[in-house]
């Protein structure tokens, strides 16, 4: 897998998660306990938070549908957190990665590699031989 150096861009992104998460954070609710970032090839910025419960939705799935909303429909990087895992960063999880192979093929993910370094990655690298859609 290759992993790329983040940049001050990414270290900003980085910091945006956290604020949203910080001030969206349900203390002994959690129903918002993970925040997400994600810089389009527009250059602009949007952010949201996970909305937990039976059938909750990832702050990765949040964050895309927002920009998708606002007609955004390149995107560059995402990137998720968490006050208590190791440099805040949390990697997406099997649906998220889905997801973003589907909706974003392209996307860097900000995350932490086997040593705890913050890198990022190409999409493509976290889900292998991932289900594509058949084109029409």
């Amino acid at each position: 897998m290759k992993f790329y150096k983040i940049t001050k861009e990414d270290e900003e992104l980085i910091k945006i998660a956290l604020e949203t998460l910080q001030r969206n954070f349900d203390d002994g609710i959690y129903h918002h306990t993970v925040g997400a970032a994600l810089r389009c090839q527009s250059g602009k910025i949007y952010s949201g938070v996970n909305c937990d419960g039976i059938h909750g939705s990832c702050a990765e799935y949040i964050t895309i549908g927002m920009a998708i909303s606002a007609g955004e429909k390149d995107f560059d990087t995402i990137v998720a957190v968490h006050d208590n895992a190791p440099n805040f960063l949390v990697p997406p999880c099997g649906n998220c990665r889905q997801m973003l192979i589907e909706y974003c093929p392209n996307i860097q993910v900000i995350l932490n590699d086997e040593n705890n370094n913050v890198v990022k990655a190409d999409i493509k690298d976290l889900l292998p031989l991932a289900w594509k859609p058949v084109p029409i």
